[in-house]
Parts: C-alpha cells; sequence; structure tokens
C-alpha cells in the first residue's frame, strides 16, 4: 500500500503543480504552441470525460471520489496485488484525485494539453488524465495476458 500511496501522491502534486502553473501563465481560451504538433491551450472542462455533460462537473466529482474510495479498499483488502499492480492504481488515483480536486479549486478541470493533426482528434486533456492512462493501459494488458502470473 505504501508504493500505491506515494505514486499517488507524486501523481497528484505534480498534475496540481502543473494545472496552477497553466492557470497563472495561460489565459483561458489562449495557446502556446511548443511545435508543431503539441500546443498547451488552457482551457476548462466544466463536465466529464471527453466533455460530455458540460455543467455537471459535480456528478463527476462525485462519481470519482466513489471510485477512488472503492479502488483503495480494494487495494487494501486483497493480498494478490504485485508491485506494478500498486503502481498503476497509484497512476490512476493520483490523476483521478488531481481532477476531483480541481473540480472543488477552480469548479472545473484544467485541461491543456493540445495535440495537433490527429485526424478526427480535437480534444485536450491534463497530466493526470496522462497518468489515468499510464495506470489503466498495462492494468488491462496484464489483465488479458492467458495465464501469465503477474508477478
Amino acid at each position: 500500500m505504501l508504493i500505491f500511496c506515494c505514486v499517488a501522491c507524486i501523481v497528484l502534486l505534480i498534475s496540481q503543480a502543473i494545472g496552477f502553473e497553466i492557470n497563472q501563465r495561460i489565459e483561458e481560451y489562449s495557446s502556446i504552441r511548443i511545435n508543431e504538433f503539441i500546443h498547451f491551450t488552457h482551457i476548462r472542462n466544466h463536465g466529464g470525460i471527453f466533455g460530455l455533460l458540460q455543467g455537471k462537473g459535480w456528478l463527476f466529482a462525485i462519481f470519482s471520489t466513489i471510485l477512488l474510495a472503492a479502488m483503495t479498499g480494494y487495494l487494501w483488502a486483497s493480498q494478490q496485488i504485485s508491485r506494478i499492480e500498486y503502481i498503476c492504481f497509484g497512476l490512476i488515483a493520483g490523476g483521478g484525485a488531481s481532477n476531483i480536486l480541481d473540480r472543488l479549486i477552480y469548479g472545473s478541470v484544467i485541461d491543456f494539453i493540445d495535440i495537433q493533426h490527429i485526424p478526427y482528434w480535437n480534444y485536450i486533456f491534463n497530466t493526470a488524465d496522462v497518468c489515468v492512462h499510464l495506470g489503466i493501459w498495462p492494468l488491462i494488458y496484464l489483465s488479458l495476458r492467458d495465464g501469465a502470473e503477474i508477478r
């Protein structure tokens, strides 16, 4: 559990620090070109994933809090969790907690990573979202491996 807590806290602190800097340095709806493919575009998501249900961010905050509590309870009670799984769950928890904290502090999630030149892609996301994905995809891979031992 110590690994899980440390990873979650590190992700939470880094995501909040970066979001704070974006909020301080880039005006909302403004963009800074990093290179041809990456721009930092400061927007606020008042909804959920992919901007769904705008104005209902509080619903996602409640749902996410329940999910984080359930995940932590599962990890606390389970005897069969490997180190890599604790790390993955820590990435997910830290990212989720950062987005919840954004909703509590700012009333919305600060999004800014704007990837250009991808057909049919116009979504802007944040470091917390990246960390959630960095945790989810290895867990999916590990769960789909045929009969392989995770440890």
